[in-house]
């Protein structure tokens, strides 16, 4: 539950906002105040050990990692600063407060002024002392009451979240970059932390807990999630870790960090993908909203290089996705930091990943891969609209490698694609939102027993082997005959034979008895011209089987037979034949008695063809109603042409 009071704080730095109004556009005022507020925070909680610390630092001629410890410990915060400069005494001195404020933020502890510099806080300064704000605003700041003893780590990262996502919500252009919104944000952690998981939290004395997202953005997700288990047993300990790309968006998540006493190592920046901050860590909780359809072009050499050297005993040993997106990647990654104990992903994804690649490909092979582990437990569709720079439909994956016993082998799938509410005014390309109501009906149909909702339409339970196929490939005999026509003789050397115009052959070789004097690419090549498929004409073999057609040529996709995956390698690819024979007698023989399957060119796929699972069949509208309809038309165009005298 949120502290009381937090809401004055929120307001008034979103008054002090205003004071941005034609100096920076309305998206980058989040990118003043924030950095404004960590400092002012800093400022406070310095307070108490400022003149020690300063005057510790003094006796220092470098501060290396020995002093900074004693720094920090005289500090008892995670950081420190040894500018002799305050807030207040800042505005003592009005001609020289842009150079003043820069050395101040030069008297950070590195990793403070690290946070700092990936706000590009100094150009931020030039341009409020260039427009004449800056004293203004750092007066407003300096009266903002921002002690510990008054306003808690808790208290402050509300006052945090809330102005985030204040100021993302009027960004409108930019903040699905970073920025998820907070009602998908509690659905997935509402999923996440359900089940067993729940009341294990709900039931343990001191649940410890550890939550980590990969594509962290602005750190939604990780304080969400550490609320939300605070919520369910305030007893509860929660580390939080993430690792964001972008420098100002990491920035955004390590300054949330920092106003709730969290160690700073715990948020890294980088991509996850090519240099994971948290190589040999397992998390219990892992969530992400990873970017959509993002090429990976860019860094695709060490993905690849990892996937070939150290195979499953790496990230990416299932399979890589095209380049075109990596979403399949992170959650290949999340996967990876599974505790061999039980872990819970969750992942917000496009539609993509459910279906893109055909069999074989390394989309399908990475589901083929989830599915064999049993770690996909649901997938809940949402409505579209619900994210600030694209409207397209999106899916939130629950995965896990501890599934309750009811759950082995299960899939469930949930329709909430009609849940959404549309909101009064558009934020960017959202016009749709979630409410606590719709949130509670997600939840509730996620976490029932399966027969409770047999007859719902929006719930489906479904085998794994539902998404799983053999791509069968089927083949006719060739048959040919060879007739001479114009137009195989219309070019040297073969206008020599035009005289064998109208002539036919039951066999290339009683065709290439008449043309001896070509050569063997001649002969070839004109075999080729004089070929003509012919139902009626003889199987042409070859050691004594039939030749396929490739024009003939057909691929069918078959269901995976029930229980498929508990079977063994042997068993498996015994029932795969019989079960494609099966399908060639009853299903193809009826219509092309002599059809074969070459079975050396079977493939194996896997996909999710949500919105197939919850097609709803509409009868066309009877033709006579339509006819009636058109004359009803006719007539009225005809009584307008009437009117105006044609």
């Amino acid at each position: 539950m949120a502290p009381q009071g937090f809401q004055d704080k929120v307001a008034f730095v979103w008054r002090v906002a205003d004071k941005l109004r034609g100096t920076f556009k309305q998206h980058e005022y989040g990118s003043v105040m924030l950095p404004l507020l960590v400092l002012r925070r800093m400022d406070a909680a310095l307070a108490p050990t400022k003149d020690a610390v300063v005057a510790k630092a003094a006796t220092f001629d470098t501060i290396g990692e020995a002093q900074a410890m004693q720094l920090r410990r005289l500090s008892g915060q995670r950081f420190y600063n040894t500018s002799p400069f305050t807030f207040t005494s800042l505005l003592s001195d009005a001609n020289n407060v842009a150079d003043n404020l820069a050395k101040y933020i030069r008297g950070l502890s590195s990793e403070a002024y690290g946070v700092m510099e990936a706000y590009n806080v100094d150009d931020k300064i030039a341009r409020m002392d260039k427009a004449g704000i800056l004293y203004q605003v750092l007066a407003d700041f300096a009266d903002l009451d921002l002690r510990p003893a008054v306003v808690s780590n808790e208290a402050m990262g509300y006052i945090f979240q809330d102005l985030l996502r204040r100021f993302s919500e009027m960004s409108n252009e930019t903040a699905g970059e970073h920025y998820t919104p907070r009602e998908v944000i509690r659905l997935m952690v509402d999923l996440l932390v359900s089940g067993m998981a729940h009341r294990e939290i709900t039931e343990s004395e001191i649940p410890v807990r550890t939550v980590y997202d990969p594509a962290a953005g602005t750190g939604g997700m990780l304080m969400t999630a550490m609320d939300h288990i605070k919520e369910l047993n305030p007893a509860s300990r929660v580390m939080v870790y993430g690792q964001e790309l972008n420098d100002e968006t990491w920035a955004i998540a390590q300054s949330d960090l920092m106003m709730q006493d969290i160690d700073p190592k715990q948020m890294r920046n980088g991509n996850s993908l090519t240099q994971d901050a948290f190589r040999l860590e397992k998390f219990d909780f892992i969530l992400a909203n990873p970017p959509y359809g993002v090429d990976w072009k860019g860094y695709a050499q060490p993905i690849k290089d990892e996937a070939a050297k150290l195979g499953f005993e790496g990230r990416f040993g299932a399979g890589l996705p095209r380049v075109s997106d990596g979403s399949l990647l992170f959650l290949q990654h999340m996967l990876s930091k599974m505790k061999p104990g039980g872990s819970r992903v969750g992942i917000v994804l496009s539609g993509s990943p459910l279906f893109s690649g055909q069999a074989g490909s390394g989309e399908s092979e990475i589901r083929r891969w989830i599915l064999e582990n049993d770690w996909l437990e649901g997938i809940v569709a949402l409505p579209d609209q619900m994210f600030y720079n694209t409207g397209i439909s999106t899916y939130v994956w629950i995965l896990t490698n501890d599934k309750a016993d009811a759950d082995r082998g299960l899939v469930k799938l949930i329709d909430a694609r009609e849940l959404g509410t549309k909101m009064r005014k558009s934020l960017g390309d959202k016009r749709k939102e979630l409410t606590h109501d719709a949130i509670a009906e997600i939840g509730r149909l996620y976490g029932g027993a399966h027969d409770e909702f047999a007859d719902d339409p929006r719930v489906k339970v479904l085998t794994r082997e539902t998404f799983g196929f053999q791509r069968i490939t089927v083949e006719r005999p060739l048959r040919r005959r060879w007739e001479v026509t114009p137009e195989a003789v219309a070019a040297e050397p073969f206008t020599a034979y035009a005289s064998l115009v109208g002539n036919r052959y039951e066999t290339e070789k009683a065709l290439l008895t008449e043309v001896g004097e070509l050569t063997p690419a001649q002969r070839k090549k004109f075999a080729a011209l004089c070929a003509v498929a012919d139902p009626d004409a003889p199987v042409i073999t070859k050691k004594g089987k039939p030749e396929p057609d490739p024009d003939l040529r057909d691929q069918e996709n078959v269901p995976l037979p029930a229980g498929w995956f508990d079977l063994d390698e042997t068993a498996r690819a015994d029932v795969l034949v019989q079960t494609a024979e099966d399908h060639l007698k009853n299903e193809i023989h009826p219509y092309v008695p002599d059809a074969w399957i070459d079975h050396t060119k079977t493939k194996l796929g896997f996909e999710i063809p949500f919105t197939r699972q919850f097609y709803v069949y509409t009868p066309p509208r009877p033709v006579k109603e339509i006819a009636d309809e058109i004359k009803d038309l006719e007539t009225q165009i005809q009584g307008w042409m009437r009117e105006l005298g044609l």
